[in-house]
């Protein structure tokens, strides 16, 4: 018994990420990736996106699963509401990327892009998969304009990821907490 619970440490220590998971207040890990918009070839630099505003980016396992189409079709339906709000709304996975183009039609209606991430960037996020190498898991940020992790929810459930970070994004704005104007 002793023996394997020193392998399993071993074994544990091992399998931990190269990185600590950027957390809210942390600079967020610069990355490019290229992937799809509407079935056309689309290049995300998150320095770039960041020169214009706050960016919404979320990781989900792999295209065509269930709760992947799940929640590219809420954020889809939800993309007004991120570009009236400034942000540049982006969908990123390790998972199916071969798949992504048809992905970015099918499921994010072509609304906004999805792109594959290379283990770099999954090391620097700390996304990685478990269970499935190779994949992402399911976690989303809100990154402020200034490159500061606003945001951040990791949730197996694609539910509320879209609600969470709409509200994240808009207590970003600079007159979150005033009254509506009449």
């Amino acid at each position: 018994m002793r023996r394997f619970l020193a392998s399993l440490a071993v074994t544990a220590c091992l399998a931990a990420p190269a990185f600590a998971a950027p957390e809210v207040g942390d600079v967020a890990p610069q990355f490019q990736a290229d992937g799809f918009l509407g079935g056309e070839a689309f290049h995300f630099d998150l320095a770039e996106a960041l020169s214009e505003g706050p960016v919404v980016m979320y990781f989900f396992p792999a295209a065509f699963t269930g709760g992947c189409n799940i929640e590219a079709a809420l954020f889809a339906e939800s993309a007004a509401e991120f570009t009236a709000a400034g942000a540049t709304l982006i969908g990123l996975t390790a998972g199916n990327t071969d798949r992504l183009s048809e992905f970015s039609e099918a499921h994010c209606a072509s609304a906004f892009p999805v792109a594959a991430v290379d283990r770099e960037t999954v090391s620097a996020y700390s996304v990685g998969l478990m269970m499935r190498p190779g994949w992402t898991n399911r976690t989303s940020y809100v990154i402020a304009a200034d490159g500061e992790i606003a945001f951040k929810h990791t949730d197996n459930n694609p539910n509320e990821h879209v609600t969470l970070t709409l509200a994240a994004l808009h207590a970003l704005a600079p007159d979150a907490g005033a009254a509506p104007a009449e």
